[in-house]
């Protein structure tokens, strides 16, 4: 990457792009939760990355150079986020609050930046960290939103794959040559056997059998966005303004998703978010606008968001 692409303010198509994945993104939570509900989350999960991979790569060029980060990139975005999500949706985990809690990936991206990259992390980010760890807190305190349920998928699970996803984001910011759709498109190759391995294990064939042959068009309505909304459109827009931008500078727009997320949760299916949810959520949103935004007066300031290169 070149210097004048990480420097100065996103052009307006760059802006309304990030804006945009973050609205099919937020809408995902929904629908996985809607996914979920009618076909095991990792059977769901390889299903979704098998039908990215294929026919997909007869028609787009395969990247060039070592097939390792393509697959350090497919087994962690596919096993280890979106494994991890769907089961945790799956067994309680709001669709919202879910929304809200993945993105801690920013705050991830920032550390593994200043460990890979060499990146010096701000102490607005530090702050920020501190304040997002006080909702996440609050949250498992509270119980508030899950319904009674175990803590674990949302405090635990969700968190755990938003890790990944910021794995994915460094991974991708070293590979600048390399179009988004086809590092999706490719890396995809890599998810669906140990999904398909893991179901097998986990969930078992009698209810993977069961799901296909009671499969309705909803669940069907939800693979088809999952893999043409979230995963082909929405990473390859993705991928490719994090290669031309930096992981620094793009991954703070993820803090759209919540706002969309939320909305579409309580709208379409009516999932409850209490004064307390919202206070949590005040807190988490509030410490990565803290970390996004810190010490900057602007979009078009020269640093990437939350962290500053070592003189």
């Amino acid at each position: 990457m070149n210097e004048h692409n990480e420097g100065g303010r996103l052009p307006d198509s760059s802006l309304a792009a990030a804006i945009l994945i973050a609205a099919v993104w937020g809408f995902n939570f929904t629908v996985i939760k809607v996914g979920v509900a009618g076909v095991p989350p990792l059977f769901l999960a390889f299903l979704r990355f098998a039908l990215s991979a294929f026919p997909a790569i007869l028609f787009v060029r395969r990247p060039r150079g070592s097939w390792l980060p393509l697959a350090a990139y497919g087994l962690l975005l596919g096993v280890g986020q979106f494994g991890l999500l769907f089961t945790a949706i799956k067994r309680g985990a709001p669709a919202g609050l879910s929304s809200i809690m993945l993105q801690s990936q920013a705050f991830f991206t920032a550390i593994i930046a200043a460990a890979v990259l060499k990146e010096k992390i701000r102490p607005t980010s530090v702050a920020g960290m501190i304040a997002a760890a006080a909702g996440l807190a609050l949250i498992g305190l509270s119980g508030s939103g899950l319904g009674g349920g175990s803590a674990v998928p949302l405090l635990v699970m969700v968190p755990l794959a938003a890790f990944f996803w910021a794995c994915t984001n460094i991974i991708a910011r070293r590979m600048p040559g390399t179009g988004g759709l086809a590092l999706v498109v490719w890396s995809s190759l890599f998810s669906p056997l140990p999904l398909l391995a893991l179901s097998l294990w986990l969930e078992g064939p009698s209810a993977i059998g069961s799901a296909l042959s009671a499969l309705r068009p909803v669940s069907v309505g939800a693979l088809a966005y999952l893999v043409i909304g979230s995963t082909l459109f929405g990473y390859g827009v993705w991928n490719r303004l994090i290669m031309k931008h930096g992981a620094g500078r793009i991954a703070p727009f993820s803090l759209l998703v919540p706002v969309f997320g939320v909305s579409a949760a309580s709208l379409a299916i009516g999932e409850p978010f209490s004064a307390a949810d919202a206070a949590a959520s005040a807190l988490v949103v509030g410490g990565l606008a803290l970390h996004a935004f810190g010490g900057r007066r602007c979009f078009g300031g020269k640093r990437p968001f939350g962290v500053r290169r070592r003189a």
